[in-house]
């Protein structure tokens, strides 16, 4: 009873507190966020609003296949939110990739068909198809959806517009599209796609220092698309301002190096003030750049023609004329002789080609051929007349230069239309 109490060890309490406190701590909160053994660790996942927000960045920069890219990656972490597929689908427009923007405007509506934006760029990825029936379908079911919806209204001026061009729209056409026009801008005043398609629509009616000015407006907005400098080249051609054209052919090659309508136009544009060196160069990269495209091949053997290249000319002019293979293995279309300037361009600059090279059994036949399919053409029919009489004084062993005649200015197709 007498026995001394022995004092209690507090280091040794507090120490034991600590570990007790410890590990419940690393038993409550570390534990069940580590990876057990054998199993890999998560990969830390990017959310879509990144990915949309990166892509439209790209698209601003004039990147469109890394904006592509993006919008893809963006799909793949939320697969149903149709609003994405449209973005995709309208950049893939841009980029000249219509087929792929057809499917995923119409994944978009497999996901909500009531979507006006999906109807609408589908209508639009169509026009490009030169599907223009079922392109004026969509529109309209994109319009009924939201009558208030811009882009619609100006894909519809597009539309009217290229159908027109290809035949099979009518004059009618070219009138709403103004009024469509008028609308998109009235609801849309500062967005890309308004100014685009109100340029479009002057353009067609020959209003060009107009539509210069509305390209100008988009170009503000967003001046790394290509085919905005293209449509302002086209309209400084139009006014014979060549050196402005031929500036802007090449600002939009550089944005697009792939795209073989800068190198075209180029050729046209150096052909028309008489650098024909120039302009052959320019044609050769245009198939370069596109080697399936008929029309680029009756380019370059007009340019061919004009640089005293005959044969080389005649063999371009042949896949005009009956398509087949090249010595590459790329296939290639014939273009039947319609009453078209440019394709009479080819046919009789094929004839005075052969006419030049004493092969007038065919050069004859190309010549009664024109005369027969477009006898309305002036021009076609002069220089239809001229292989005749060259290769009447080929009989008599006096040839004498014959070049052809006419102007490499873009000719228009559209009719006089009232003021937009």
């Amino acid at each position: 009873m007498n026995r001394r109490r022995t004092r209690p060890n507090w280091f040794r309490i507090i120490l034991l507190c600590l570990l007790v406190l410890g590990g419940s701590y690393v038993n409550r909160f570390i534990l069940p966020n580590q990876t057990p053994l054998g199993v890999s660790s998560p990969t830390p996942t990017t959310a879509p609003d990144t990915f949309i927000a990166q892509a439209e960045e790209l698209f601003k920069q004039g990147k469109l296949i890394p904006a592509i890219d993006a919008y893809r990656q963006a799909i793949s972490s939320r697969r149903d939110d149709p609003a994405i597929y449209v973005m995709l689908a309208r950049t893939l427009v841009f980029a000249g990739q219509y087929k792929e923007a057809q499917t995923n405007a119409e994944d978009a509506l497999l996901l909500n068909p009531g979507n006006s934006m999906a109807h609408a760029v589908l209508a639009w990825a169509l026009s490009f198809q030169s599907e223009y029936l079922e392109a004026e379908s969509s529109i309209k079911r994109a319009l009924e959806l939201d009558p208030n919806n811009a882009m619609a209204h100006a894909y519809y001026v597009e539309i009217l517009v290229d159908s027109y061009y290809n035949g099979t729209g009518s004059f009618e056409g070219v009138e709403k599209a103004i009024e469509e026009s008028k609308v998109a801008i009235a609801l849309a005043p500062n967005t890309l796609e308004t100014h685009r398609a109100r340029g479009i629509i002057l353009e067609a009616t020959a209003n060009y220092e107009e539509a210069i000015r509305e390209y100008e407006a988009a170009i503000a907005i967003n001046s790394n698309i290509a085919d905005l400098h293209l449509n302002i080249g086209n309209n400084y051609r139009a006014l014979g301002i060549y050196d402005k054209a031929v500036e802007s052919y090449t600002r939009a090659n550089a944005l697009n190096p792939e795209n073989p309508l800068p190198d075209l136009y180029m050729s046209r544009t150096y052909a028309t003030i008489g650098e024909y060196g120039k302009a052959m160069q320019y044609a050769e990269s245009a198939v370069v750049d596109d080697p399936a495209d008929t029309n680029l091949r009756g380019n370059l053997g007009v340019m061919y023609y004009r640089n005293s290249y005959w044969p080389e000319a005649v063999e371009q002019f042949r896949y005009v004329a009956n398509g087949g293979f090249t010595e590459d293995g790329v296939q290639l279309d014939a273009i039947a002789l319609t009453p078209s300037a440019r394709i009479a361009e080819y046919y009789f600059t094929y004839g005075l080609a052969l006419a030049r090279l004493n092969q007038c059994g065919e050069a004859l036949q190309i010549a009664q051929m024109i005369i027969a399919r477009v006898p309305s053409d002036e021009l076609a029919v002069e220089n239809a007349n001229a292989i005749n009489s060259r290769c009447e004084q080929n009989l008599l062993r006096t040839p004498v230069p014959l070049p052809p005649t006419g102007t490499f200015d873009s000719v228009s197709t559209a009719a006089p239309t009232p003021t937009p």
